[in-house]
Order: structure tokens, then C-alpha cells, then sequence
């Protein structure tokens, strides 16, 4: 009798723990976005040029290295930090300056950010800077877009396609 209440205690704790999963799997519901809101999202990794270009060592230097550490050119490996400025009608929307990942600074500058902003008709600017000078950037991007209710538009940047990407 007793290994029957047990296994019997156990369902009920089961079906419970079940009953539980699916109430929460389902409530309390999840607003991706206010129905009324369009959504810009700035979303990319990008490696900005070597804050300095490889240099030969002189003899003095190879010198004083160990024999098998003595390579003639040398290339440091950190980056250039990316400027990033996003525009929307006029305002700016977002500025960053994205430091380079990594233990030694080579790796990407990335960045994921949302903003939700009025559905309609908007004029975007997006500007990126990866090689540090002083003035000025190296892609910019402008568009008019109509964004409705709901929908997501993302602003990338790929090396490969030209720049900045609006999708």
C-alpha cells in the first residue's frame, strides 16, 4: 500500500510540476514590441584597421632577442576603435566609440542596440568611422524608409557588400 501511495504521490507531483511548465510557457504573454512601434536595430562586428603598420626591427633589436624570436618584421596587433553615429530625421540616434575586442585589442568592435521608434516615413543616416582620423567618416548611408507597425529594420555593416547595410 505504501509503494502504491508513493508512486501515486510522485504522478500527482509530476502532473503538477507539468501543469506548471505549461502555464508559464504560455503566461504571463511576451511583448516583443508595443504594436505600435517599429524597431531600428545597429547590429555588427567589424575589425577597424591596426593602430600602427608593421616596422622592420633594426640589428640592435634582433640582438638582444632570443634566436628564435627573431623576426625581422613585426606587426602590432591592436585596432583603431569604431566610430559609430546613427541619424534619424535629424537627431542623432546613437554615437559610440566601439573599443576593439580581444585580451590584445585585435579582435572585431561590435555592437547590438534597439531602438523602438514611431511607424511611418523617416530619414536615416548611418555613419561609421574604422581608421582613425580625426574628421570625418569613412562609409556613410543615407535612406528614406517607410517602417509600418512591427516590423524590424536593421542597419549592419559589411566590408564585403560596400559598407553599411540597411535590411
Amino acid at each position: 500500500m505504501a509503494r502504491v501511495l508513493r508512486w501515486l504521490g510522485q504522478a500527482v507531483a509530476y502532473g503538477l510540476t507539468a501543469l506548471l511548465i505549461g502555464y508559464l510557457a504560455d503566461s504571463p504573454p511576451y511583448v516583443h514590441l508595443a504594436p505600435d512601434r517599429a524597431l531600428i536595430k545597429l547590429a555588427f562586428a567589424h575589425g577597424a584597421v591596426r593602430n600602427e603598420g608593421c616596422r622592420r626591427r633594426t640589428a640592435e633589436e634582433l640582438e638582444r632577442l632570443a634566436p628564435n624570436m627573431r623576426r625581422q618584421v613585426v606587426c602590432p596587433r591592436t585596432r583603431v576603435p569604431v566610430l559609430i553615429e546613427l541619424e534619424l530625421d535629424g537627431r542623432i540616434l546613437h554615437r559610440a566609440s566601439l573599443p576593439p575586442t580581444g585580451l590584445s585589442g585585435d579582435g572585431p568592435s561590435r555592437i547590438y542596440e534597439r531602438f523602438p521608434v514611431a511607424p511611418g516615413r523617416h530619414r536615416i543616416v548611418a555613419r561609421l568611422n574604422d581608421t582613425g582620423r580625426a574628421a570625418g567618416f569613412d562609409y556613410e548611408r543615407a535612406a528614406d524608409v517607410d517602417l509600418r507597425p512591427g516590423q524590424s529594420f536593421a542597419v549592419d555593416f559589411r566590408a564585403e557588400a560596400g559598407g553599411l547595410v540597411f535590411r
